[in-house]
């Protein structure tokens, strides 16, 4: 996956927004007005892109066994957010399936009224 083709996966998601909040690099991506995704347009760049996602806790702890491309979320809650460094030994395969993850376990945090509204 390239940032081309992240943008793209992103964006053919219901409700999703993109942002710069915190400054011209970091790249964040949106539902409803919380964050699902993270990444940094420096580190694509330089050929060592890195994404910062939401996960369930214990599956969290499972793809960080797993997979050493996987560690705790950089600068954000590391019980509940995994920074996964593509290109290593992580499959492919699974980068857009953490992705919908994170998006999934947002659209279920949201109030029911929000949730009705995306469906």
């Amino acid at each position: 996956m390239n940032i081309e083709q992240l943008y793209q996966y992103c964006h053919n998601k219901k409700a999703v927004t993109e942002h710069f909040p915190f400054d011209e690099d970091t790249l964040v991506f949106k539902v409803a007005g919380k964050m699902f995704l993270l990444t940094s347009i420096k580190n694509w760049e330089a050929g060592t892109p890195a994404l910062n996602l939401k996960c369930d806790p214990d599956y969290a702890q499972e793809l960080r066994t797993q997979y050493e491309s996987v560690q705790p979320g950089y600068h954000m809650n590391k019980t509940h957010w995994n920074t996964v460094s593509l290109y290593k030994d992580l499959p492919p395969a699974l980068i857009p399936k953490l992705i919908d993850h994170s998006y999934n376990l947002i659209i279920e945090s949201l109030p029911k009224k929000v949730r009705n509204k995306l469906q």
